[in-house]
């Protein structure tokens, strides 16, 4: 990045803090912060054991020092400044989740535009969402959008400050469903009675909640489908699961048609055949329903994390806080774009071709000189494709 494009997104960034306020998070004195400047070093230096006393008022720094990025730690401490993490005096922390498109599966760099991107993560985070709310019944979350490729969840209930990084690895295994299978899953019981003479072990899918229930709800689907389908046809789509061969296949066809209920129901007995399939039903449901979170933001205690309502130095938008209700009209490629960056043109020197689409409209730009609306010049200046061009 040459100087003048530098200088200019510094003064930029230093207009958009003069016309906001920022909001601290809880806790904000027993937190670690830092942040990264403008300048002509390498981009990664951050200005970091930095406590809210060191910083001043939120507002006077971010006018002050125009910060390319801001962090502040999921970790509270005794002495937030001090140079060590040890000296700091752990005292517990936030469970923080990141999503990032980059890491989705469902992702494919190269061919997925940046909307394209940031919708998929969307997904994700309705995902990862129905755990923390159904499996682990969390009430104080804050989302964020990250202002660059994804969205932020800070889990503040107290209940979880204390868990140290076995503890919550144990929580990232959960929700990317790690090791999870069929024999995890199946409860056993013992099925007795009147006319059964040698008692025998009954396996079913747990409904009442969890992992459980999304795999009989997926396998109830599937059902659904397949009975849709005539039975030629329902027997050649059973054999695409591997081992399943057109005997095993038949057979799983005539159990699912007679038995609907018991499978629908979580039943894996009703037939030996089934349980292959049942198998593969699990995997799929782990690989639609995980949530792919970025696993060592959640297991690090002592992780920084982007202050929301500052401005994303790799995007030039907003680190923006949302509520529930806002979520699902939330656009963020419209939503996330300064107002202090609306309103009039700028030149700048693309130093690739690039296509992308902000505040609804889409913009194709070649190398050389082209004159843009500002926040589409911010854009691509802060992500390195292009200089500031001469005015």
């Amino acid at each position: 990045m040459e100087e003048r494009t530098r200088a200019y997104l510094r003064g930029r960034f230093r207009d958009y803090y003069r016309n906001v306020t920022l909001s601290p998070p809880p806790g904000a004195d027993d937190r670690e912060w830092g942040y990264i400047p403008w300048t002509s070093g390498p981009d990664t230096t951050m200005v970091r054991h930095k406590s809210l006393l060191d910083l001043g008022d939120f507002d006077e720094f971010a006018r002050r020092e125009r910060p390319r990025h801001v962090y502040f730690s999921a970790g509270y401490y005794d002495e937030p400044s001090a140079s060590s993490m040890d000296a700091k005096t752990w005292r517990g922390s936030d469970l923080v989740f990141d999503l990032d498109a980059d890491h989705l599966p469902n992702v494919t760099l190269g061919e997925d535009s940046y909307g394209e991107m940031l919708a998929k993560c969307k997904d994700a985070l309705y995902r990862l969402l129905d755990f923390l709310d159904r499996d682990f019944g969390f009430d104080d979350l804050e989302l964020v959008f990250s202002g660059g490729r994804g969205y932020h969840v800070h889990v503040r209930d107290p209940s979880i400050r204390g868990l140290d990084r076995e503890q919550r690895r144990e929580v990232v295994d959960y929700v990317l469903g790690n090791g999870l299978g069929l024999d995890s899953l199946v409860r056993e019981e013992t099925v007795s009675g009147m006319g059964v003479k040698n008692p025998t072990t009954k396996r079913t899918l747990p409904t009442d909640g969890g992992w459980g229930r999304r795999a009989v709800d997926h396998i109830a689907g599937f059902v659904d489908d397949l009975l849709d389908l005539d039975e030629e046809e329902a027997v050649y789509r059973l054999q695409t699961f591997d081992g399943i061969g057109e005997k095993s296949a038949q057979a799983i066809y005539n159990v699912v048609e007679n038995n609907t209920a018991e499978v629908k129901a979580g039943n894996v007995d009703v037939h030996p055949a089934f349980l292959t399939l049942a198998r593969a039903l699990i995997a799929e449901t782990v690989d639609e329903q995980q949530a792919a979170i970025d696993e060592p933001v959640t297991t690090d205690t002592h992780r920084l994390i982007r202050f929301p309502g500052t401005l994303h130095g790799g995007s030039g938008l907003v680190v923006q806080r949302l509520s529930r209700g806002e979520l699902d009209g939330f656009d963020p490629l419209a939503d996330a774009v300064p107002e202090t960056f609306v309103g009039h043109d700028i030149t700048v020197e693309p130093t690739r071709e690039y296509e992308f689409s902000l505040l609804g409209e889409t913009f194709s730009v070649e190398p050389g000189v082209v004159s843009l609306p500002e926040y589409a010049g911010v854009f691509l200046m802060a992500r390195g494709w292009a200089e500031k061009g001469q005015e």
